[in-house]
């Protein structure tokens, strides 16, 4: 039994979510509502000392991460593949995984300003202290003051805003061989990448995610919206409407 403690709008949630379509695999979902800091309670905590989504708990024993999550669950139940054939090309899945998740900050900036601030915003300075307390990473107990007391500027998400669009100028280049981004099939190097190209069509730039722009990105974005797992994992709008 598979049990998976993610966010709807969590990236990597996401993730692991469209990793478990693709496979194919049943699961039960217990969302984490980060508004309130479910995932920095004690309870939570215990399965993931982190204190991020999301986790799977897979007979009884927990996993975080989610490019170690979906490397586990192709190792675990091999078919369909997502990960290359050959070690050459596993070990450029891992790095194209590692490049985009050191770009995650920069996603946070436009991704937290949203619900998440206007609830932190609302805290006294008392209750604020009291709940950075129980974040872990000195990381995120920086992004969760940002969002309560000095939101990020224009300037700032400009400057986020440019290392995105890098980014989709990297996966252009990537794409040319074969349109993907490791050897000439869909990987968990795409998987990894999606919840990010989302967020930059919805709203960071849309302009870019165009046949215009970035060609063979565009036909790469067109290809996995087709994807039945895409519309399973629900990988919705992350604007509320």
């Amino acid at each position: 039994m598979m049990i998976l403690h993610h966010g709807w709008r969590s990236s990597a949630s996401r993730r692991v979510r469209l990793c478990l379509e693709e496979k194919g695999l049943s699961y039960q979902g217990h969302v984490v509502d980060m508004a309130k800091m479910e995932h920095h309670s004690p309870e939570y905590l215990k399965i993931n000392p982190n204190g991020v989504i999301p986790t799977l708990i897979h007979d009884g024993r927990p996993l975080h991460e989610s490019g170690t999550i979906c490397e586990y669950l192709d190792e675990t139940y091999p078919d369909p593949p997502l990960r290359p054939q050959t070690p050459y090309e596993r070990a450029e899945m891992r790095n194209w995984i590692r490049h985009i998740d050191g770009l995650i900050h920069n996603l946070i900036i436009f991704n937290w300003r949203h619900h998440l601030q206007k609830v932190a915003s609302q805290w006294s300075d008392e209750e604020l202290a009291e709940k950075l307390k129980n974040i872990p990473s000195k990381e995120r107990q920086e992004s969760w003051l940002r969002v309560a007391r000095k939101p990020y500027t224009e300037e700032e998400r400009d400057a986020a805003r440019a290392k995105l669009v890098q980014l989709l100028d990297k996966m252009e280049e990537a794409q040319k061989p074969s349109g993907w981004l490791v050897g000439k099939a869909y990987s968990i190097a795409d998987i990894a990448a999606v919840p990010f190209v989302k967020r930059i069509d919805e709203e960071i730039a849309p302009h870019e995610v165009t046949a215009k722009k970035h060609p063979h990105l565009a036909e790469w974005w067109a290809k996995i919206q087709a994807r039945p797992a895409f519309a399973r994992a629900n990988i919705g709008p992350f604007l509320e409407s």
